[in-house]
């Protein structure tokens, strides 16, 4: 409820802004705006841009900026939402049949292009608007009569047509401007609102953003009006910038494949379990992840939501690799630590400028940055050395050489000094990030190598039999008869 009334003082309604402006004529600095100098432009002088921040009604709020330069008088106003893009886009239509359908009120954003079907007139996307249907139609006429003169002597036809055009909208919007002004005039105005325009027209607004809007009268079944939503294609995204471009059919086509592919790998199972620290039932989560020059992967999260038991784990999702791997990486400044880093939980992990050795199985699998891995390590030897209990440190000599290992291995994490680390996978299942990939990395080394037989058995492959299941099942059958 807080949230709702500081978005409506920060958005007021644009009446409330208006009468804060007449307020406001004597006193400058209680009108509700916003003044900035700018540069113009046209004659490269400081002007002023005013910005004002309103909500529209039935609508949503948005932020009108006008600019004026002084010194060579040029003006230019443009309106922008302050609201998302909406998830669909919308295309408003509105009857002009009678002079009062002229003093609709009509928004129009950066994205929206206008048509006028019994004018075959297309106004393509152009800069943000807050206007009514009379002031788009004025500004239409006076767009297309800057180049008439031009059209006249070079191109007689269009100029032909495009005068057609301006007669017809100047009759619907009765422009009287050589007519005298007085009480006469002011009565015929008043009369007039429900008289029928000149010459009926249909304006449609298609706004891929759904950010324009076009203002019914009464309520929303005004028979003069509609407003429909759709989905937008994938160009309209691109032209938004929602989606990246393409410059041919051939990469559109594998970016599509693509995007059907990583849509496989966006799916997440869940598994029930037993918490194993308060023994209720929650929910583990797995996913696939494909990691860039590297193999897919498998995380696993598990989280209980009534005693706050966390713990995620990494899984190869590949099979299992005929070599070990021994990756060496010389760490030099502070950008090697955003590296990403895969440690499965077969990897053995050290660093021999400080004598850290870390034995597979410890930490278990991660998937993290270098910086990340060293802070848990740090954070659970930290825990060690100050706790007070059986598995502390309590021999004070221990106790000191314990924590200068710290303060050595805080200055390894803060990449203070230069240092190497070393993974090492008899699965090959770890990784660690390339930055120049797909080049080499020179402060990398990756050697690949045979496991030994103690290898294999710590792991269970020696047992292992993946040919002649058949055979075997004979063998036995034969032996038990």
């Amino acid at each position: 409820m807080a949230q709702i009334e500081e978005k409506s003082e920060l958005f007021p309604p644009i009446a409330d802004v208006v009468h804060k402006t007449h307020a406001g004529d004597e006193d400058i600095s209680a009108r509700p705006l916003e003044e900035i100098e700018s540069l113009c432009m046209q004659c490269g002088e400081q002007g002023v841009t005013r910005m004002m921040l309103t909500s529209i009604p039935f609508f949503r709020e948005v932020i009108v900026m006008s600019f004026r330069c002084e010194h060579c008088g040029h003006s230019n106003n443009e309106i922008q939402s302050a609201g998302k893009i909406r998830s669909e886009g919308t295309i408003y239509t509105v009857k002009v049949l009678n002079r009062g359908d002229l003093d609709r009120q009509l928004i129009r954003s950066e994205a929206c292009s206008i048509n006028i079907p019994e004018f075959q007139l297309v106004l393509p996307p152009s800069r943000g608007q807050l206007t009514t249907v009379e002031g788009l139609l004025r500004d239409i006429v006076a767009d297309l009569s800057v180049q008439q003169p031009l059209r006249r002597i070079q191109d007689e036809n269009a100029y032909a047509k495009i005068q057609e055009i301006i007669d017809c909208l100047k009759e619907i919007i009765a422009d009287t401007e050589d007519e005298d002004e007085g009480e006469d005039k002011s009565e015929k105005r008043e009369i007039s609102n429900e008289d029928p325009v000149a010459r009926a027209i249909t304006i449609t607004l298609d706004d891929p953003s759904g950010n324009s809007f076009l203002e019914f009268v009464g309520s929303m079944s005004d028979l003069k009006w509609n407003m429909r939503t759709y989905e937008r294609s994938l160009e309209q995204n691109r032209q938004l910038g929602l989606a990246p471009p393409a410059e041919d059919a051939e990469e559109n086509a594998a970016d599509e494949a693509e995007q059907e592919s990583e849509g496989l790998n966006e799916e997440v199972f869940e598994f029930p379990g037993i918490c194993s620290r308060c023994g209720r039932p929650l929910i583990t989560r797995m996913k696939r992840v494909s990691i860039p020059y590297f193999k897919d992967t498998l995380i696993m999260s598990t989280n209980c939501d009534d005693c706050g038991y966390r713990d995620n784990e990494i899984k190869s999702g590949a099979a299992i690799s005929e070599h070990g791997k021994k990756i060496t990486l010389k760490v030099v400044d502070r950008d090697d630590l955003s590296r990403d880093i895969l440690k499965s939980d077969t990897s053995g992990l050290s660093i021999p400028e400080i004598d850290l050795v870390l034995h597979p199985g410890t930490l278990g699998g991660r998937f993290t940055t270098l910086e990340g891995i060293l802070d848990q390590v740090y954070e659970e030897l930290t825990e060690k050395v100050f706790n007070a209990g059986d598995s502390g440190v309590v021999d004070v000599d221990d106790r000191a050489e314990f924590q200068e290992f710290l303060r050595k291995l805080k200055q390894v994490k803060n990449a203070e000094i230069p240092f190497t680390l070393i993974l090492d996978d008899p699965l090959a299942n770890s990784h660690v990030q390339n930055l120049y990939a797909p080049d080499p990395d020179p402060n990398m080394e990756i050697v690949t190598y045979e496991r030994t037989w103690q290898h294999n058995e710590d792991l269970g492959l020696n047992d292992m039999n993946v040919e002649s299941y058949g055979v075997d099942d004979a063998k036995d059958g034969g032996t038990k008869s």
